[in-house]
């Protein structure tokens, strides 16, 4: 009995042993591997992208390259960072990011007069303005005229009000007789149902959608529609202009994994949406997925080459700008923008 014992305890001591020494193989594995990526993650070019606002459709392609890979396979580490209160721009501007969401009716304060920051739009996220006006049905507002007497939320912007009194005069309305109620709308739903404001600027992609999935009946006028001045480029990528000019290949290989992060959220709306909830879990999943089914045909659009912008429709709008003198300086034909970094 003791020697059946004694060959027990040799037995457990030795697979005592053995296991140690898996643990330690495993720990000193773990050790190598950590020390690889952390080797790996220094060798790759890093990348701050700040988006204009909260994590919605008009950004999946970008979550959709970070979660599937596309951003290290082109050797970047890219971090995905939220806004300041003074917008992407100055972020940018500021080389803190070196790329970021903006608008281009947000960009003339940045491309001329004494606040010019250097920041150049390399890529459209979506090729049409997909924005315009929404009321509820029955207002009387599916036309610009109709906001003749009607409560408009406004940032009270200068090229969003010349904007809207271009389009109500242009129908053969008087502008003066809008009631503009200095209001930042973050629930559109809400503010149309309570009658807090009777019309309300969004883009439909977005905010068109939720008043759908709420079931809302309403009527809507795109910006486009009504004069093709207005189908500027809303939302662009900006980059920083002196981080481009001495990184032009690791520019180039960033959009290219962005475009195919975009064209994956073209072919898969709904693996896309996916992965934009899973690093956006807050948000609501149907609005989610029905605004991706809307996106998916409006990021390339009518084009072939993704993220390419159109110098004359891009000048178009800054001519008109100009013509307003809604700039404090002039903005230069074909300025603020480059396709030259875009992937064929």
């Amino acid at each position: 009995m003791k020697k059946l014992l004694a060959i027990v305890l040799v037995c457990l001591l030795a697979m005592a042993a053995v296991t140690g020494c898996a643990s330690q193989k495993t720990n000193t594995e773990k050790a190598t591997e950590a020390a690889a990526a952390t080797a790996d993650s220094a060798n790759k070019t890093k990348i701050s992208f700040v988006l204009d606002w909260t994590p919605n459709t008009n950004h999946t392609g970008l979550y959709v390259a970070k979660d599937k890979g596309y951003f290290e396979e082109a050797g970047l580490d890219v971090e995905i960072v939220q806004p300041p209160e003074d917008g992407a721009e100055m972020l940018v501007g500021s080389g803190k990011a070196q790329f970021g969401v903006s608008f281009q009716d947000y960009l003339p304060p940045a491309l001329a007069g004494e606040g010019a920051i250097p920041i150049t739009a390399v890529a459209a996220l979506v090729q049409h303005n997909t924005s315009g006006i929404i009321s509820l049905k029955g207002k009387g507002i599916d036309r610009p005229k109709g906001l003749e007497g009607k409560k408009y939320a406004t940032w009270d912007l200068p090229i969003e009000k010349a904007t809207l009194k271009k389009v109500v005069e242009d129908d053969g309305g008087d502008f003066s007789k809008v009631e503009l109620i200095p209001s930042t709308v973050t629930d559109e739903v809400s503010a149309l149902q309570s009658g807090t404001v009777d019309a309300i600027w969004v883009y439909y992609g977005w905010a068109g959608i939720a008043t759908e999935q709420a079931k809302l009946d309403t009527d809507f006028f795109a910006f486009k529609d009504i004069d093709p001045v207005f189908d500027y480029y809303s939302p662009v990528v900006v980059g920083n202009n002196d981080w481009i000019a001495k990184n032009p290949d690791a520019t180039k290989a960033f959009l290219a994994a962005l475009k195919k992060g975009y064209e994956y959220a073209i072919e898969d709306p709904d693996g896309a949406a996916d992965i934009l909830l899973k690093n956006a879990p807050e948000l609501n999943a149907e609005q989610v997925k029905a605004s991706q089914q809307y996106l998916s045909k409006e990021y390339k659009s009518d084009v072939t080459r993704w993220g390419y912008i159109d110098p004359a429709r891009w000048s178009a709008f800054f001519k008109w700008i100009n013509d307003n003198k809604l700039s404090d300086a002039e903005i230069p034909e074909n300025g603020g923008f480059t396709n030259d970094y875009l992937p064929e």
